[in-house]
């Protein structure tokens, strides 16, 4: 009598053997999610995904600024040196202005940010007359223009501490502004003057002082907003 033979079994592989082991386990704590379930709102992603628009934002202001002071210099040196690439290099700059305000704007309203760009633009402008009065020699259009740069500086500060009392208190932005319009203002007249090693030295601290207040300012715009960098 001929006996049927089972066809022999493979060995699971060693794959297999883990993943009916981890089901297993799964099963029996009753740990074993549903197949498809989302993990948007796992706590641990909750936290990288606010980390990650933290550190975005905190990113996107220091480049503003940093764009600021470096168009500005550029615009000081072709200004300086008569150079045809003036007109561009500086309306390079007042974009970078709107582009500062708009920055603001999802968090304190378009309104804000058109304002904040308002008075950044009449900082450049006003910058501008201060150069042209400079190199022309004259005195009392310096003197001018000097004073209502100045005012402007005040008039961006006294902006921000309104808008966030507790993280930019306004002697603080007051004193900011103030050292930015001391070290451009240097740097304006060695560059000016030709005396161009010294305009460089001027340039060194500018960097450091700029991020320094953009970091203020994005540390106070996600203290003030916590939840949308969730």
């Amino acid at each position: 009598m001929n006996r049927t033979t089972a066809p022999a079994r493979k060995p699971l592989s060693l794959a297999a053997v883990l993943v009916s082991a981890l089901l297993g386990v799964a099963l029996a704590s009753g740990a074993a999610p549903a197949l498809g379930t989302p993990m948007a709102g796992h706590p641990h992603l909750q936290a990288s995904s606010a980390t990650a628009a933290r550190a975005a934002f905190h990113d996107q202001m220091r480049r503003l600024w940093e764009d600021h002071v470096t168009w500005t210099r550029l615009a000081i040196v072709t200004f300086a040196d008569g150079s045809a690439s003036f007109p561009a290099t500086a309306d390079r700059l007042l974009q970078n202005q709107r582009d500062i305000g708009d920055a603001i704007a999802p968090f304190y309203g378009q309104a804000a940010g058109d304002r904040l760009t308002t008075l950044l633009r009449e900082h450049i402008t006003i910058a501008v007359e201060v150069l042209q009065a400079a190199k022309a020699g004259d005195t009392t259009a310096f003197d001018a223009a000097l004073t209502r740069w100045y005012a402007n500086g005040n008039a961006i500060a006294d902006f921000l501490a309104a808008a966030n009392p507790a993280a930019w208190p306004q002697d603080l932005m007051r004193s900011d502004m103030k050292t930015h319009l001391d070290q451009t203002l240097a740097e304006a007249a060695h560059e000016l003057h030709g005396e161009y090693p010294a305009s460089v030295v001027d340039y060194e601290a500018i960097p450091a002082h700029i991020l320094m207040m953009a970091d203020q300012l994005s540390a106070g715009v996600i203290e003030r907003f916590p939840a949308r960098f969730h």
